[in-house]
């Protein structure tokens, strides 16, 4: 059967190609542009002293610099209640493991937090065959501070503050889409339970003994980091979906859906 997209010249699609290639640099020269502005963003000097359960025994945020003078966080979906972390920053996290080493030999530490219990996260850890650093805030502020972790009070009182936007919660229970339910259900909790934890990045530096806060994205934010992502972008069909269609590395075997509706990072 003849394929329906458009087809031309070789001399039609070079063409094509280099006026495209003229928006892509633009986007290029953008994205450089932004890339600059986050790095002149105003520091914010972490006044709290946070405590984590890491594999060595409880650390600070400086302890995490790991002697390095900056901090990426990665802030993993796995609240205390959940049996298995979130599929969504579990994607997303596949790629740790090839980055870290680089990170850490440019003068960049990078560590996943989350506030399940650490045998809960070096249980799934291991699971998932992943060796990037990864610790838990349980019992602290952290996560509530950087603004990914909620009481059920706050989900009670619509008062969100997520993604810079207070108030604007979307998971009521009569607009739930069916998607974040069965996620949720693939981390072994509810919707309520499993959306008081929600995905971001925050990054710090470490200048002559004081922890500074540079930087925080959620939400689509963090669309970029989706290394997958990054890929079906330049592929032929894009990324073509209707829902979420991923799942942890390690379940692919079982039967896929793409008839889910929505993402729990959207």
């Amino acid at each position: 059967m003849m394929t329906k997209h458009m087809t031309v010249t070789r001399e039609d699609w070079l063409a094509a190609r280099l006026e495209l290639l003229k928006a892509e640099k633009e986007h290029t020269r953008r994205s450089d542009e932004l890339a600059r502005r986050r790095q002149e963003l105003p520091w914010l000097r972490v006044g709290k002293a946070y405590s984590f359960e890491t594999e060595t025994g409880s650390a600070s945020l400086a302890d995490l610099f790991q002697g390095r003078s900056q901090l990426m966080v990665y802030h993993f979906m796995f609240g205390p209640d959940y049996t298995a972390g979130c599929p969504s920053c579990s994607m997303i996290a596949d790629s740790f493991n090839g980055i870290a080493v680089h990170l850490a030999n440019h003068d960049v530490a990078l560590t996943a937090v989350s506030r399940a219990p650490l045998a809960k996260l070096q249980a799934y850890k291991q699971r998932m065959g992943w060796s990037f650093p990864w610790v838990s805030a349980q019992g602290s502020d952290f996560n509530f501070d950087f603004n990914v972790s909620f009481t059920e009070e706050q989900q009670r009182k619509n008062d969100i503050d997520y993604n810079y936007f207070r108030g604007r919660e979307t998971m009521k229970a009569t607009v739930i889409p069916d998607a974040v339910v069965k996620i949720a259900a693939v981390c072994g909790t509810d919707v309520a339970t499993y959306s008081r934890d929600r995905p971001g990045v925050s990054s710090f530096v470490l200048e002559d003994g004081v922890v500074y806060h540079t930087y925080s994205t959620y939400a689509r934010g963090l669309d970029a980091l989706w290394n997958s992502y990054q890929w079906l972008d330049r592929a032929p069909k894009g990324r073509n979906e209707d829902g979420i269609w991923w799942r942890r590395h390690d379940e692919y075997d079982a039967p896929a859906s793409k008839s889910a509706a929505a993402s729990c990072c959207s």
